[in-house]
C-alpha cells in the first residue's frame, strides 16, 4: 500500500494521470471520425503512460476499418510506464513502437508531417512546479507566451508533426477554455489547427486528476480534411470549415434532479440534443451547441457584435464559450444596454495571501501569552463570513497584519515597536524564513506574500468569495482585511459621476441577480465540482453594467438601498426584476 501511495504521489508531481478506458475509447472514437483514410494510419501519443489511448485507437480501427494498417508510436519519460505499455500491447497482440525519454527534446528531430493522428493526455504541471527558469526556456523554445503549464509545449508541437488532414485528439484540463493562462492553447488550436469538436466534461469525475477535463478534436487543415474522405464519411458528423461551426458539448451536474433519461453518458455526449443523464449516482445536464466565433466576443456595449482583434480585448486573447441561438439573442439584448463591464468600472483585487496561514491567521489570539499587540491584529473576512448581500463575522477570525495601515504601499512595521508580536513571530522564524520567494522578493522574513494597499482596508468595499455556487456579493464597512479566498472592490476606485455608494449598490444588484448568474454561465461557464463556480477577477470583470444615470439603473439602486438600509426582505425588494428591466430582457 505504501508503494502504491508513493507511486501515486510521484505521478501527481510529474503531472501524470492515466486515462480511464471508457474515456480513452470515447476520445479515440471521436478523433477517428476525422482521420484521413488511407492504407496506413500513423498514430502518436507523446506521453503514452500505460498505453491506454494507443490501444483504444487500435481497438476502434479493428472494429471500424480492419483493412487499414495502424502504426502506433508512443513516448514517455517514465521507463516503467513504457514497459507497461509494451507488455499490455503484447498481451493484445498489438505492436507499439514505444520509447523512453523526453519527447519535448526528441520531437524536433522527427520529420514534419510524420503522423496522421496525435492522441494525447499530456502531463499537467503548473509553472510553480516547473520552476521559472524551466518555464521561460520552454516558452522561448516553443513560441509560448505568459504563464504556461507543461501541456502547452506538447500541444505546440502537434501542428508541425501532423500531416495535412491529420487530427489531434487532446484530453487536458478544461481551464484552457476560459482562463488567461489558456491563451496559448486557444491560439494554437485556432491559428495552426481547426477545432471540430469540443467537450467540456466539467465535474463528471470521469478522470481521477484534480483538474476538470475537456476533450478537443482538431484537424491540421480544414481544407485537407474535407478532401481526405476519411472515416468520418462513413459514420461521423460532417467536417466543419471553421471554429465557428465547431461542435461544443458541455456537461455539468444538475443539483436537485434525481433521475436522468436513461441514456449512457458517452452516448449523450455524442448525441445532438440536450438531455439529463444519470451517472455515478448523480445527474448531469448535457448541452449541445457550437463554439462561438472568435471575432464575436463580448467587450462592452458599443463593441459587441463587431469583429475585434486580440489586442483590443481587455484581457488579451478571447476566451471560448458555447454559442446557442437563444442565448446569443439574449446576450445581444444585454449588450445593447451595457454601459461598461465591471472590469472597466472598478479595480478588482484578490485578498491577502499569507502563504503561512497557521502563523498569521487565527480566531484564538487571546489564548496566547503574550498576545500580539491589538494594533496588528486586524479582523479578517473569509469566504465563511460572506452571504448574499451581507457579511457575518461571527467567527472572530483575525490576521496578524505586519504593515502600517496609514501607508499607500507595503510598509512593514518595525518589530522593535511591537515586542509581543515580535516574540510570537520569532517562534516561527525558521518556518517563515523558509519561504524563499518572500525573501527573494525583497521582503522581510515576517512579511506576508500579498499584502495589498494597506490604507484601503479602512474604506468601504464590496467583497465576494472566490468559489461559490451562487454569487455572494456583500458590502463591508467594518474596515476588515480580506482573505485570499475572496475578492474585493474598494469604493474609493468608483467614480462615474454618481456617488460611490450608489455605484456599489448597482454593481452588487447586478452581480447578485438571476441575470448576473445566467450571464456568468453563458459567457464564463467555469463550473467546479457540485455546481460551484469561480468568481475570479477575469470572470467578474466581464459582468455587464447599465448606465448608472438611466432611470432603470436608478431603480436598481433604490431597491438595493431598501434591502441594505431599510431591512426590506430580498423577496420584496425584487432586485431581479429591476435588473432584467434595465437590460430589456424577461425576468428568469
Amino acid at each position: 500500500m505504501a508503494l502504491q501511495s508513493r507511486d501515486a504521489q510521484e505521478r501527481k508531481r510529474h503531472g501524470r494521470h492515466y486515462t480511464p478506458p471508457e474515456l480513452a475509447r470515447f476520445l479515440a472514437r471521436r478523433a477517428l471520425l476525422y482521420a484521413p483514410c488511407g492504407a496506413e494510419l500513423r498514430v502518436l501519443d507523446p506521453a503514452c503512460g500505460d498505453g491506454e489511448l494507443l490501444l483504444a485507437v487500435h481497438r476502434e480501427m479493428v472494429s471500424c476499418a480492419p483493412d487499414v494498417a495502424v502504426r502506433l508510436t508512443g513516448y514517455d519519460l517514465d521507463r516503467a510506464a513504457v514497459g507497461e505499455t509494451v507488455a499490455r500491447a503484447a498481451a493484445e497482440g498489438v505492436e507499439i513502437h514505444c520509447r523512453a525519454g523526453d519527447f519535448l527534446a526528441k520531437a524536433p528531430r522527427l520529420a514534419k508531417g510524420s503522423f496522421d493522428l496525435i492522441i494525447s493526455n499530456p502531463p499537467y504541471v503548473r509553472t510553480q512546479q516547473l520552476g521559472g527558469a524551466t518555464a521561460q526556456l520552454l516558452s522561448r523554445k516553443f513560441g509560448l507566451r505568459g504563464r504556461i503549464d507543461l501541456t502547452h509545449p506538447f500541444v505546440a508541437l502537434a501542428p508541425r508533426l501532423l500531416a495535412p488532414g491529420g487530427v489531434l485528439g487532446l484530453l487536458c484540463a478544461n481551464r484552457f477554455l476560459t482562463t488567461r493562462a489558456g491563451a496559448n492553447l486557444r491560439r494554437i488550436l485556432t491559428a495552426d489547427l481547426t477545432p471540430v469538436e469540443l467537450y467540456d466534461l466539467g465535474d463528471t469525475k470521469l478522470f481521477s486528476a484534480a483538474v476538470l477535463p475537456a476533450i478537443t478534436i482538431a484537424t491540421r487543415s480544414a481544407a485537407s480534411v474535407a478532401q481526405a474522405g476519411g472515416i468520418s464519411k462513413r459514420s461521423g458528423p460532417p467536417v466543419v470549415e471553421s471554429s465557428v461551426g465547431c461542435r461544443y458539448v458541455s456537461v455539468y451536474e444538475q443539483p436537485g434532479c434525481e433521475t436522468g433519461c436513461g441514456t449512457d453518458l458517452f452516448d449523450a455526449l455524442a448525441g445532438e440534443v440536450d438531455c439529463l443523464v444519470g451517472a455515478g449516482g448523480r445527474v448531469f445536464a448535457v448541452e449541445v451547441g457550437t463554439l462561438a466565433s472568435q471575432g464575436r466576443e463580448l467587450v462592452n456595449g458599443p463593441s459587441v457584435g463587431r469583429a475585434i482583434s486580440d489586442h483590443e480585448h481587455p484581457h488579451g486573447e478571447t476566451v471560448w464559450r458555447m454559442s446557442r441561438p437563444a442565448v446569443d439573442r439574449w446576450l445581444d439584448k444585454i449588450a445593447d444596454r451595457t454601459w461598461h463591464t465591471f472590469g472597466e468600472t472598478a479595480r478588482i483585487r484578490v485578498g491577502i495571501k499569507t502563504t503561512a496561514d497557521r502563523v498569521f491567521i487565527s480566531d484564538r489570539w487571546d489564548d496566547l501569552d503574550p498576545t500580539p499587540e491589538r494594533e496588528l491584529l486586524q479582523p479578517l473576512i473569509t469566504h465563511h463570513d460572506l452571504e448574499r448581500w451581507q457579511i457575518n463575522q461571527d467567527r472572530g477570525t483575525r490576521v496578524l497584519y505586519p504593515y502600517d495601515l496609514r501607508q499607500t504601499r507595503r510598509t512593514p512595521v518595525d518589530l522593535a515597536e511591537f515586542p509581543c508580536a515580535a516574540e510570537y513571530l520569532r517562534t516561527h522564524e525558521k518556518a517563515l524564513s523558509g519561504r524563499r520567494y518572500v525573501l527573494d522578493g525583497g521582503r522581510k522574513w515576517y512579511e506576508i506574500w500579498v499584502p495589498q494597499r494597506p490604507h484601503l482596508w479602512g474604506a468601504p468595499k464590496l467583497v465576494f468569495p472566490d468559489i461559490s455556487e451562487r454569487p455572494r456579493f456583500a458590502l463591508d464597512r467594518s474596515g476588515a482585511v480580506v482573505n485570499g479566498d475572496c475578492y474585493w472592490i474598494s469604493l474609493t476606485d468608483l467614480d462615474a459621476g454618481k456617488s460611490a455608494t450608489d455605484l456599489a449598490y448597482l454593481l452588487m444588484g447586478v452581480a447578485n441577480s438571476a441575470l448576473g448568474l445566467r450571464f456568468y454561465d453563458a459567457v464564463c461557464g467555469n463550473r467546479l465540482y457540485s455546481g460551484r463556480r469561480r468568481w475570479i477577477t477575469q470572470y467578474v470583470a466581464r459582468l455587464p453594467l447599465p448606465d448608472p444615470c438611466s432611470p432603470a439603473a436608478v431603480e436598481i439602486v433604490r431597491r438595493v438601498r431598501e434591502l441594505m438600509e431599510d431591512g426590506v426582505p430580498v423577496s420584496d425588494a425584487a432586485v431581479d426584476e429591476a435588473v432584467a428591466e434595465a437590460f430589456g430582457v424577461p425576468t428568469q
